[in-house]
């Protein structure tokens, strides 16, 4: 039997095609495991990349919260402070120093118990600053987790509370004061140079006007370096001489010593040298007023905006009838007398209180027209040469007890000054939340409200009303029943300016506001 046998060049080929198809059949399967690589790899770093955002997501979303924490902490912890500074109690404006707006820049790390705050008074020349320093490191400190309290003091910037109405020189003075007597020879000069220098030892910066044309003082009482006034030939305004850091005005500092002049001239010069001088920044301007109640004394009471009045007699009666008379004229023209001082009052001898001149006339100023301050100098020898020498006497001797009484005399006036900046700035106000008018007169406890429309109507000036022949010009239709003033601002201690959308500016007395018809029934406060 043969057995039959491919020829060997089939078999070569069939060898040689199942070698290429064992080479294929690998190179499938490596190709295959190649992909296969590939595609685990992929899937893995998908997963790796949604594991990385689900964590980053996860990170975030962590730190959103941590920060939201921390942020609440902050928060929370800023509370404490304002709540804990809320104990103290300014007793000026009798609410607590947060309300006030005093508390500035305060910054909190809860973390590491820091705190830090400044607090920003009305006048660097407050009497009870170190005590407000001192209670805000205590009630703060007594937190807790606080573990150091940094506060630091300041002042407001000095500024009128009408500064734009205000000739340039007077922008930046924030309190003027007229220290008067309308009679000459009582030491209205001594008091007024004496209580300058004490508000500056205070920590103020203060001026002084020497107002008093035919007979200037200030030449004598003080003995500054430069006596001569300088002007500013590109500004034509006039540049104040300096004694010890207040600055000073005088007709005396201008080369021609005492005037020769008519009335209304007098009033010219006064108002040039007020308004025209670069006073600066100034948180007091003591303004010597000249003897009398004359066209000099009405012209600064007008062109000045004076804050408050300081009135200086001797026990005389005579004096007293005299002061009488400019204690109503500052009445008439709406300037707050917050201080008699009553000058050459008594002496001591031999263990002894005598009154050569009689007593009770100050008294009798305080009673009669209600001034709420009163302080008694005595007659001292050292008092008098001071003026005389050129240097103050609570300069001289500072520590003595004319130096004591002047002291007070200053504090009585920073603390007045402060009430009265307040109860002007909030004197008139608009309630938008109630739209109506509220009105709170300085001196008054009486608080009323007015509707919009009224007031705007109850307008007296020429456009409105008039003048010659009383006619009332201004409809009532003419004003829309839902009028609402865009802004209110005091002018002096007597009258707002309210500025209205139709353009027109309204000057309103706090007497026409107190006659004018009021709100009974309080409207609802609208929704936000």
């Amino acid at each position: 039997m043969r057995i039959l046998q491919a020829p060997a060049s089939v078999y070569v080929t069939s060898q040689c095609s199942k070698s290429r198809d064992a080479k294929f059949l690998n190179g499938c399967i490596r190709h295959s495991a190649m992909l296969d690589s590939l595609l685990s790899r992929r899937i893995v770093q998908r997963r790796v990349c949604l594991t990385r955002r689900c964590v980053n997501s996860v990170s975030g979303k962590a730190a959103s919260l941590e920060d939201d924490a921390s942020s609440m902490l902050t928060r929370e912890a800023e509370s404490d402070v304002l709540k804990a500074l809320s104990q103290i109690i300014d007793p000026d404006f009798g609410t607590d120093i947060v309300s006030c707006g005093f508390v500035k820049d305060l910054d909190v790390d809860d973390a590491s118990g820091e705190v830090s705050f400044r607090l920003e008074l009305t006048t660097p020349a407050c009497p009870i600053k170190d005590e407000f320093e001192q209670k805000a490191n205590e009630v703060v400190a007594a937190l807790p987790w606080v573990k150091n309290v940094n506060v630091t003091m300041s002042a407001q910037p000095a500024k009128q509370i009408f500064a734009a109405q205000l000739p340039a020189g007077l922008q930046k003075i924030s309190n003027i004061i007229a220290v008067s007597s309308c009679k000459g020879g009582v030491g209205k000069s001594t008091v007024a140079v004496n209580l300058a220098y004490t508000l500056a030892g205070m920590g103020a910066r203060v001026g002084i006007f020497d107002a008093d044309v035919y007979g200037p003082s200030l030449p004598t009482m003080v003995s500054p370096e430069n006596r001569l006034l300088e002007m500013n030939p590109e500004k034509k305004t006039i540049i104040p001489t300096e004694y010890m850091g207040v600055k000073m005005v005088s007709f005396g500092f201008a080369g021609q010593g005492r005037a020769i002049m008519r009335g209304p001239m007098v009033s010219g010069v006064i108002n040039q040298l007020l308004t025209t001088t670069e006073w600066g920044e100034l948180d007091y301007l003591v303004i010597d007023m000249p003897p009398g109640t004359g066209d000099i004394q009405l012209t600064l009471c007008q062109v000045v905006p004076l804050t408050a009045a300081v009135i200086v007699t001797t026990p005389q009666k005579l004096a007293f009838i005299d002061v009488a008379k400019g204690v109503r004229m500052f009445s008439k023209l709406r300037v707050p007398c917050v201080a008699v001082v009553e000058n050459m009052c008594h002496f001591d001898a031999d263990g002894k209180r005598f009154y050569p001149f009689g007593r009770g006339s100050g008294s009798q100023v305080v009673e009669q027209f209600g001034i709420p301050h009163l302080f008694d100098l005595p007659i001292r020898p050292t008092l008098s040469a001071s003026g005389d020498s050129g240097m103050p006497e609570v300069v001289a001797d500072p520590q003595g007890d004319v130096a004591e009484i002047f002291q007070n005399l200053g504090v009585c006036v920073v603390q007045q000054c402060a009430k009265i900046r307040q109860q002007v700035s909030t004197a008139v106000m608009y309630d938008k939340s109630i739209k109506a008018i509220k009105v709170k007169v300085p001196d008054s406890n009486e608080e009323f409200l007015l509707h919009p429309a009224t007031v705007r109507r109850n307008d007296r000036s020429a456009q409105s009303v008039d003048e010659w022949t009383g006619e009332q010009k201004l409809q009532y239709g003419d004003i829309p029943e839902d009028i609402e003033p865009e802004e209110i601002r005091p002018m002096g201690n007597y009258a707002v300016s309210i500025q209205w959308p139709d353009g027109f500016s309204q000057i309103a007395p706090y007497d026409q506001l107190q006659s004018m018809e009021r709100l009974v029934d309080v409207p609802q406060p609208i929704p936000a």
